[in-house]
C-alpha cells in the first residue's frame, strides 16, 4: 500500500539580511546567525555576492564540510593539499575538510557581467569523520542530474545536487546524510511534493520569486531571501511547495541530525573544548593536517592581495 503524502510545515522563518564578510564580500547569512543556530547538522548558510576585489583568501578549516554552489558566475579555489580548480555557473564543490585544510576562494570576474554569486553551506561532520583526510566531490552543471516530476515539458525541474528526487539520484556521496536540491517552478501555481527522509532536519531557502509551503494548512506567502525551517513530524513524508509567482526558484536541503555536541571556534568545528584547543595547537604547530600552515600561500591569494592593494591605492577599496 502506498504511503500517504503528508507535508511538513514551516516552524520558523528567518530573513537573511545582507552583511559584509571577509574581504569585499557581501553575504546574506541565515543559518549560523543569531536568529538561527543549533540546526544540526547545519552550521551556516551564506548567500554570497562577490564584487571585484571581494573574496575569501587563505583560511583554514577542520571538522566540517563546505558545500559551494555557484548560481551565477564562477569562483576559483586552491588549497594546501594541491587541489585547485574553478566552480562555474550551476556547478558544485562538496569539500570535506576533515582533519585540516587551508584554502582560498576567489571569484572570476567578467567585464560587464553580474557579480559571481552563490550559496555556501557548512555541514557538521559526524565525529568519526572529523579527523579523516580532506576530500572533494565536484560536479559541473551538466553533471548534476535533473528530475522532472511532470515530464521535461512540465513546469517543475529539480536539480539533484545530492540525494534522490522522483527516481533520480545524485552521484555525490556526503560523509553523513545530506540531500540538496535546487527547485525551479516556472509558473505561478506550479506544485511539487518532494519526499524527505523521516526525522531529518530540513529547510528551504528562497532564491527568487515566492512560494507557499503546505498550502492546504498554511496561508503564508514566503518571499525571496527567507530561510524556512520545516517541521519533522513522524508521519510527515516530505514537503508540498507551490509557486506564488512565475519564475520562482529555491533550494531545499535536508540532513541527518547528529547526536553530538557542537563546539565551534571560527572555521574549526569539533565536539569538545579540548578538541578545539588541540586544533589550535595543531594549527600553530603546523601538524596533524595543518603541516603547511606556516609555509603555504596560495597563488590565488597572493594575486588577490595585489589586486586589493592596487584598488586601495586608486581609492576603490572598501572603507
Amino acid at each position: 500500500m502506498a504511503t500517504a503524502s503528508i507535508s511538513r510545515s514551516v516552524i520558523k522563518k528567518v530573513y537573511a539580511v545582507e552583511t559584509s564578510e571577509s574581504v569585499g564580500a557581501t553575504v546574506r547569512r541565515s543559518i549560523g546567525g543569531m536568529s538561527l543556530r543549533n540546526l544540526s547538522p547545519f552550521l551556516m548558510l551564506d548567500h554570497f555576492d562577490l564584487a571585484k576585489g571581494g573574496g575569501f583568501p587563505d583560511h583554514p578549516h577542520r571538522g566540517q564540510a563546505t558545500v559551494t554552489y555557484m548560481i551565477e558566475g564562477a569562483s576559483q579555489h586552491e588549497d594546501s593539499v594541491g587541489h585547485k580548480g574553478v566552480i562555474r555557473t550551476g556547478g558544485v564543490q562538496w569539500m570535506s575538510a576533515g582533519k585540516g585544510v587551508i584554502h582560498s576562494e576567489i571569484p572570476l570576474h567578467v567585464e560587464g557581467a553580474k557579480n559571481p554569486n552563490g550559496l555556501q553551506l557548512w555541514v557538521d561532520l559526524p565525529k568519526e569523520f572529523k579527523m579523516s583526510d580532506p576530500s572533494y566531490q565536484e560536479l559541473d552543471a551538466e553533471q548534476i542530474p535533473n528530475a522532472y516530476p511532470n515530464g521535461e515539458d512540465g513546469d517543475v525541474r529539480i536539480k539533484v545536487i545530492s540525494g534522490k528526487s522522483f527516481g533520480v539520484e545524485s552521484p555525490v556521496r556526503p560523509l553523513g546524510g545530506c540531500w540538496y536540491m535546487h527547485v525551479f517552478l516556472k509558473k505561478n501555481g506550479a506544485k511539487v511534493f518532494q519526499d524527505l527522509p523521516a526525522g531529518w532536519t530540513s529547510f528551504i531557502y528562497t532564491l527568487q520569486g515566492s512560494i507557499y509551503v503546505n498550502k492546504d494548512k498554511e496561508t503564508a506567502r514566503h518571499e525571496a531571501h527567507n530561510t524556512l525551517v520545516l517541521s519533522a513530524g513522524t508521519n510527515e513524508t516530505g514537503v508540498a511547495i507551490e509557486a506564488a509567482e512565475d519564475d520562482t526558484n529555491l533550494v531545499l536541503i535536508s540532513g541527518e541530525p547528529l547526536d553530538q555536541p557542537v563546539v565551534q571556534y571560527g572555521p574549526f568545528v569539533m565536539t569538545s573544548r579540548e578538541e578545539i584547543q588541540q586544533t589550535l595547537r595543531d594549527y600553530q604547530g603546523a601538524k596533524n593536517g595543518f603541516e603547511a600552515a606556516h609555509t603555504w600561500q596560495s597563488d590565488l591569494g597572493q594575486k588577490f592581495l595585489k589586486l586589493r592593494k592596487s584598488m586601495e591605492a586608486m581609492g576603490d577599496g572598501d572603507e
